[in-house]
């Protein structure tokens, strides 16, 4: 039998809780023609999976949506053979089929893995979407230059950690902004930004301020709230922002525009001295830059020079319960949750 989580049938809160989550078993899906069955070793928890939920973007009775790395059990998938380590987007599933007639984003398409470019969780992590929306946002849309002052919030998270260690090797100066004091100590002893300063300190803003006293050049904005509010006085003339999340709002009313207020409170000081606001969406550079990017970070990680930490959980039963961890800060690094043995360990 295939167990798999799907959403609850009851309206969604803000956030999600113990009842969201309902874990259901049915048959192992048998492939069709140009499809192959594949099972899960890796789950990814990200933030903007809760607001695929809240959008309604889910099949009611559906796995929940999530990259996946997976091992092929059975293929009529041309390309693909038993044996074969993959990208794919099985959900929080322990088996799902890819190929022909299956929904997913157009832009994550599956995808043969290489262990020798790295540890296979990192194809849902550093060197894959996850690394390519850092990438992206750093240093295809800000542009760091040498002396300049970035700013990353959420910096120990997932994407957090690998966009400010890309404005550094293009000589920036980095902050980072987290949460507990083991946190920002990774951001400095491991990471190697310049500083990081807490958001739970009751002295942030000042705290801020003093961390960056020449003003800000890049922000890469993954929290909004009195996090943004914290950085809007500091950007200098032609800073650039960009938006990779927001996820002090996912829990907001249905409908709010996050967006909307956030540029609303930023308006005059954006108009004032010329700041570039950009919204980044990954599934745009896929196309165009991954290869690129994989040829480009995969050494780096291999040598150091990029560092990436994973906080991996056991089970698919605690899937749930590390992705509200996950929404609330009690996770340290980017969320896995690996759920079948990892045949390269």
């Amino acid at each position: 039998m295939n167990r798999y989580w799907t959403l609850a049938d009851r309206p969604l809160g803000p956030w999600p809780d113990a009842d969201t989550f309902v874990l259901r078993e049915g048959p192992i899906p048998t492939p069709g023609p140009g499809q192959a069955l594949s099972r899960t070793i890796y789950i990814s928890l990200d933030p903007y999976q809760w607001g695929y939920k809240r959008r309604g973007i889910e099949a009611p009775g559906a796995p929940c949506h999530a990259r996946t790395v997976s091992e092929v059990i059975e293929s009529r998938m041309e390309g693909f053979a038993p044996g074969d380590l993959v990208f794919n987007t099985n959900g929080w599933a322990e088996y799902a089929l890819m190929g022909e007639g299956v929904a997913r984003p157009s832009y994550m398409i599956p995808r043969k893995l290489d262990p020798a470019q790295g540890r296979i969780s990192l194809a849902v992590g550093v060197l894959g979407m996850l690394g390519l929306t850092a990438y992206a946002g750093m240093v295809l849309m800000s542009d760091p230059k040498p002396g300049e002052m970035a700013v990353i919030s959420a910096a120990s998270g997932g994407v957090g950690q690998i966009a400010g260690q890309l404005a550094r090797l293009r000589g920036a100066k980095v902050v980072g902004i987290a949460g507990r004091e083991e946190k920002c100590r990774f951001v400095t002893d491991e990471l190697r930004f310049d500083a990081c300063v807490s958001h739970l300190s009751p002295t942030f803003a000042e705290d801020l301020r003093e961390a960056c006293p020449d003003g800000v050049d890049v922000y890469f904005e993954n929290v909004g709230g009195p996090v943004f509010d914290a950085v809007l006085p500091l950007f200098n003339k032609g800073a650039r922002m960009t938006i990779c999340g927001l996820i002090a709002h996912y829990g907001d009313e249905a409908g709010a525009d996050a967006r909307a207020a956030l540029m609303a409170r930023g308006r005059t000081v954006f108009q004032d001295r010329g700041v570039a606001v950009r919204d980044l969406f990954v599934g745009d550079f896929v196309a165009d830059h991954h290869d690129a990017f994989l040829k480009e970070m995969a050494p780096w990680v291999a040598s150091g020079a990029v560092r990436y930490r994973e906080d991996i959980r056991e089970g698919l039963e605690v899937v749930p319960a590390a992705f509200m961890e996950m929404l609330q800060g009690s996770n340290f690094g980017k969320t896995v949750v690996r759920v079948a043995q990892d045949p390269t360990l």
